[in-house]
């Protein structure tokens, strides 16, 4: 069967005038809406960056410390142990350690918290977050007794940070990649700041502003690792950094990068305006150690 163009067109329900009209609506400009008053956006707004050294403050003589919490008697630092990845098919206990500000130990309670990587003390209790075995958060007396066990809020997984701070407690949640404050005596996930980096590790609370900020270690790998030069001196592998948000809107602040030669930060808090560190020197299962000069040591991080 021959199909003119004609019928073609006239079974699609077109003609040559349809046509021609719709190529006149088509290139007619578009009415006006009404004007509702809206503004275009700002610009994007700069985020300061900065450099960042470190000074060590002290040796924990034992161990690998891969979390801080400051309070007025000292600081408090937790231990993290190999074993404790669940690799050795056993679960040794960790240590929280509270030592003064020269190093010397006033107190040591033994937990059943696992590979810690999230420390924090608040009401009356010391934090551990569990990063292996069976993960969780675990609320732990001052005689080391286990008084709760929980698993992170909205899906479990391991932490790598934590912060108590008026009658909260924030959690570095690895599984949901955000920052997560939950109601302690509820445990009632609350508000979440979200991110985005290869590494993510201790968090720690700024009161200088308004409404309260949370700093955090980043990085842009999972493992700050160190490789040995020629001359001896050891040399960062990948950027290690911090990022600060507001705590009430999380809204990116200001971002800071660590100087070369500098500690591997792992834990964090803030005492008398300066954030303050310790560096775990121990990698993931199979690696011990990351070639960090300040292996073992609490450090204080100075802005440049």
């Amino acid at each position: 069967m021959n199909l003119r163009k004609r019928d073609f067109l006239a079974g699609l329900g077109l003609s040559a005038v349809g046509i021609s009209h719709a190529l006149a609506q088509a290139s007619a400009p578009a009415p006006k809406g009404t004007d509702l008053g809206a503004v275009p956006p700002p610009p994007p707004r700069k985020i300061p960056h900065r450099k960042v050294t470190t000074k060590n403050l002290f040796k924990v003589p034992t161990g690998y410390p891969n979390g801080v919490a400051v309070v007025p008697e000292g600081i408090w630092v937790a231990e993290q142990k190999a074993a404790g990845y669940g690799q050795s098919g056993k679960h040794e206990k960790e240590a929280a350690w509270l030592f003064d500000w020269k190093g010397n130990k006033l107190k040591t309670v033994m937990t059943d918290s696992y590979n810690t990587s999230g420390f924090a003390v608040g009401n009356g209790h010391l934090w551990m977050g569990a990063n292996g075995g069976p993960n969780g958060i675990l609320e732990v007396d001052m005689t080391g007794k286990t008084l709760t066990h929980r698993q992170i809020p909205l899906g479990g997984g391991g932490c790598h940070g934590l912060t108590w701070k008026n009658g909260k407690l924030w959690i570095v949640a690895n599984r949901l990649r955000g920052i997560l404050r939950v109601d302690p005596k509820s445990w009632t996930p609350e508000f979440m700041i979200p991110f985005n980096a290869a590494r993510y590790h201790g968090s720690a609370w700024d009161d200088s502003h308004p409404g309260g900020a949370m700093w955090m270690i980043t990085g842009t790998s999972d493992v700050n690792r160190f490789v040995r030069q020629p001359d001896g001196t050891l040399k960062h592998t990948t950027t290690v950094g911090l990022v600060k948000y507001d705590a009430t809107t999380g809204q990116l602040l200001e971002t800071a990068e660590f100087a070369q030669g500098s500690a591997d930060a792992h834990g964090l808090d803030m005492y008398n305006g300066k954030l303050i560190s310790c560096d775990a020197g121990v990698g993931p299962p199979g690696f011990e150690g990351t070639g960090s000069p300040a292996a073992g040591y609490v450090f204080e991080i100075n802005f440049t």
